[in-house]
């Protein structure tokens, strides 16, 4: 996608910094709203001919202001992870439902073309069938799953009723550069910080749970994919199609330190066992192909984290 004039909700955040680098590059107008609770102003330093409009996704004048002669919008906003919609289960529901609805409306009014929204594998709940295909039953185990499945449901609908186009891309595990530790996120990011902190790395239940790891150059792959895809309006996997148990996480992220300590904590609620997604309906649709593998994406994760460390000391 080239020469168009964007929105990044949530832009300074981990993935949105990373959506907001290639668009810059590809020669997009971009404009981001953040804000910046969660995002890092530092993460958008490096783009100094980007937008920036400090304001909340649940603001309908920020929201209105952001979306002015925007084409495309990549909503990315969002209150995430399980334990955090647990804890804070009405802030989840005013952000990801109300501040998607904020979003849609304005989007409507300017006359937007295309919406890219970040859902995600929360949606499932437990897994009944693996691979997990986009036409899984819907049990989330958490009010954030509920509300990201409520969140597609917004963004199909009004893909039904108006003349818009919206894509919903349900994210499994995201890791890579500008994710910061953070309790309440993915579980790389945590393990790799609690590691460099020379602190124990928590693993809750056994360890033999599996996910699916995908780094983000590849949504942001996705992302700019389902963007240019004309005439396609639906839900799909973005993952890299292949799992790994947690057991065998920590030795990834451990190989070469033989100072690193696990220790086995109880499971938490809200987590699912298993984690797999099928890949094929979005290959199909919006040609979408992961191309970074986890060993070489957390290696590369690490360094960056590493680099992290040294500022912030």
């Amino acid at each position: 996608m080239k020469n168009k004039k964007v929105l990044v909700t949530g832009g300074a955040g981990f993935i949105g910094s990373n959506l907001v680098k290639r668009l810059i590059e590809d020669g997009n107008s971009v404009t981001v709203l953040d804000n910046f609770i969660s995002g890092y102003r530092s993460n958008l330093e490096p783009f100094s001919s980007i937008h920036i409009i400090e304001g909340d996704i649940r603001d309908i004048s920020s929201v209105e202001e952001a979306m002015h002669g925007v084409e495309v919008v990549f909503h990315l906003a969002a209150s995430v992870g399980n334990k955090r919609s647990i804890d804070h289960p009405l802030i989840d529901a005013e952000i990801n439902v109300l501040g998607t609805l904020q979003m849609l409306e304005a989007a409507r009014k300017e006359g937007v073309q295309k919406i890219v929204t970040s859902s995600s594998a929360g949606i499932f709940g437990e897994v009944l069938t693996m691979p997990i295909k986009e036409d899984h039953p819907f049990e989330p185990d958490s009010p954030y799953g509920c509300t990201k499945l409520c969140q597609e449901k917004l963004c199909l609908v009004y893909a039904k009723l108006y003349a818009i186009e919206t894509v919903c891309l349900r994210y499994f595990n995201v890791y890579g550069p500008n994710q910061r530790f953070d309790t309440y996120g993915n579980v790389i990011p945590i393990f790799v910080f609690r590691m460099l902190r020379n602190e124990s790395l928590q693993i809750y239940g056994d360890g033999e749970q599996t996910r699916d790891f995908v780094h983000v150059d590849d949504v942001v792959q996705a992302n700019i994919k389902a963007a240019d895809t004309v005439g396609v309006s639906g839900a799909f996997n973005i993952a890299s199609g292949k799992s790994i148990t947690i057991n065998n996480l920590v030795k990834i992220i451990t190989k070469g330190n033989n100072t690193a300590r696990t220790e086995f904590c109880p499971e938490r609620p809200g987590d699912v066992r298993h984690s797999l997604a099928d890949l094929s309906l979005a290959h199909q649709k919006i040609d979408y192909t992961p191309t970074v593998e986890l060993e070489r994406g957390i290696y590369e994760y690490i360094k960056w984290a590493k680099g992290i460390m040294v500022e912030i000391k």
